[in-house]
Parts: structure tokens; sequence; C-alpha cells
């Protein structure tokens, strides 16, 4: 009834349909800054409970508050205290929404200015210049697990489509994460609660190397690999990364050995693009066996099982054509069963 004159009914459905979706878009990103906004403040309120007395009044300068202990706590911590006013905030307190404008950079930035701030207050609970009850985190597992959340989303975002030099809050950003995973402590928290988003991260990046086809690609691959890497130096990671890389490098070889059989074409790109998560995965074994006599032995996973199964023969027909790969396929082979070795 309200369509206008010399307008069809086609024409202005398309149009309504058109402003609807408009203001769909508007709204939804208008909740996606607001709860960005909440997770701010829920992170404000974590800190506060498990370090009520530390505060952040810029980027660069730590305030403490002894307002509500004694100061015997801080005697001869050599740390100069100060009285501040505790409504004080721990982040640098934000400027207004601006419901316009919002960005992945800054996403992860807010992510990592959080994770900073508890790796923080680990530090200075141990050196004894605080006091901190991180069992607040498992009163509070939403805002970790979110924080990691966003961490981990933003990550793959930028290697997803990588910019060089790297900027430097991506890097910052690996670094938190990684020290956030080796950090005994804070770990166990993380862990427990983002186990699942941590292993999609993992296969995420695997997923990147294997399928960027750009033609300088290289430098991309090499700094995905370095976070793999880094990643699988935690022992709790290291099994499930290792169990993923097999997956993937058996089911090449086995695709490769298809198409020789059958003489068909294989994919260059990808074949170039394995040769990375070969050297990562030779890496990981390496590192169990020089942490411990036995260390390969105890990775008995059913994907060594399934990657040592007609390997030999694998190697064999495919040495003549891709001497390469057939070498890294014996040297991981000769790593996976060098435990066994040890036993025997």
């Amino acid at each position: 009834h309200s369509k206008p004159p010399g307008k069809s009914s086609k024409e202005y459905t398309k149009f309504l349909a058109k402003t609807v979706s408009k203001q769909d878009f508007g709204w939804k990103w208008k909740v996606e800054v607001l709860e960005a906004e909440v997770l701010r403040l829920r992170q404000e309120l974590l800190l506060n409970r498990i370090s009520p007395r530390f505060c952040l009044e810029n980027s660069d300068v730590l305030v403490y508050s002894h307002a509500s202990t004694s100061s015997n706590n801080l005697e001869d911590s050599g740390c100069d205290v100060h009285n501040v006013n505790t409504s004080k905030h721990w982040f640098e307190r934000a400027p207004p929404l601006n419901l316009c404008q919002t960005s992945k950079e800054q996403s992860l930035t807010a992510a990592v200015q959080f994770l900073q701030h508890l790796l923080e207050i680990k530090k200075l609970s141990e050196g004894g210049i605080l006091q901190a009850d991180f069992s607040e985190l498992e009163n509070d597992s939403f805002t970790i697990c979110n924080s990691v959340s966003q961490l981990l989303d933003g990550l793959t975002v930028f290697y997803n489509s990588p910019k060089f030099p790297a900027p430097s809050f991506l890097t910052e950003a690996v670094s938190v994460l990684i020290n956030l995973i080796t950090d005994t402590k804070l770990s166990n928290h993380v862990l427990k609660k983002c186990f699942k988003k941590i292993e999609e991260f993992k296969k995420n990046l695997i997923q990147i190397i294997l399928r960027n086809r750009t033609v300088n690609r290289f430098q991309a691959l090499h700094f995905v690999s370095q976070t793999l890497d880094l990643l699988g130096r935690n022992n709790i990671l290291r099994n499930s990364l290792i169990s993923l890389l097999l997956l993937e490098v058996r089911q090449f070889a086995e695709q490769l050995l298809q198409a020789l059989q059958v003489q068909s074409g294989y994919d260059v790109t990808q074949y170039e693009n394995i040769f990375p998560l070969c050297m990562i995965l030779e890496q990981l074994l390496q590192n169990e066996t020089q942490e411990s006599n036995i260390s390969s032995s105890d990775y008995e996973g059913e994907e060594k099982i399934k990657f040592l199964e007609n390997l030999d023969q694998i190697i064999l027909h495919l040495s003549d054509e891709f001497p390469l790969f057939s070498l890294y396929l014996w040297r991981v082979s000769v790593l996976l069963n060098s435990g066994q070795m040890q036993i025997d």
C-alpha cells in the first residue's frame, strides 16, 4: 500500500529489503562494540578481585596501593610504594564508545593488554611485591575464556592476511600467548577452560600453511611455522600438535603416491607447503628425544601407528620422483621409532 508511484512491486520490495538489511547490520555492529566494552569492564573487575592493589596509571608506569593491606607486606621489597586513589583503574580509561569505528587490531590489543596484566601480577606476586589470589580465575571462567578466544581469533585473522614487517602488536600477542601457556600457574586455568579453542587455533595455523598460494608466501609460512613451533614447546600441547602434523603429512604422502600410481598431476604448491610442516614435526620429535631418554616412546598415539603403517613401501615408491619428501618421511619415522629402540 505504501509503494510510491512509478515503481514496481518488485523494485520496491528490493528497496525495502536493502533498507532493513542495512539497519540489521548497524545494530549487529553496535552490539559487537558493546559486547567488547562489557568484556573490558569484566577484565578490570577480575584483575581487581585477583589483586585489589594492582593498578596501571598509564601504559608504562605501575603503581601499588597499600590502602587495603598492611605495610609490613611490602617491607624491604626494594620497590617505591605510593598512596594512590583506589578508584584508579588498571587500564588507561578508554575514550567514549565510538559505535562507528572498531577493528580487529583494537580487539587483539585489548586482549593482549589484559593478559599481560595477568602475567605481570603473577610475576609481582612471586617476587613478594604484590599479593594475589588466582583462584578468582576459577570463579570467572567467562572472562578468561573470552579474552583468550579474542586473542586467538585476532591472530588467526592476521595470519590469514599477513603484512610484513609484522606489526609490533602481532609479535607481542604471540609472545603473550606463549608466556600464558608456559606459565605453570596460569596455564592450568587457561588450558582447562580454553583447550578446545587452542586446538582449533593450531588446526587453523596448519591449514593457513597448506592453503597459502600467494607468490611471495614463504616469509608468511616461516612466521606461522615459528608460532606452531613455539606452541609445540609446551608439554601439554605438544602431543596433540604432533598428531595433527602426522595426520597432514601422512595424508599428503598417500595422495602423492596415488597420483604417481595413476600418473595424474599433483598440487605443486601444496607439495612446497608441506615442507614447513615436516620441519616442525621433526623439530618437535627431536625436542622430545632431547628432553628425556625415552620421551619419544611416550608418544604412542593413534596417528603414530597410522603414520608408520606401510611407510617403508610409501617411501620406496616415492623416493625416485620425490627424494626430498621421502627423506623427511624417513627421518620422522626414525624419530618416532627411537624411543622403542631405546627400550629394546
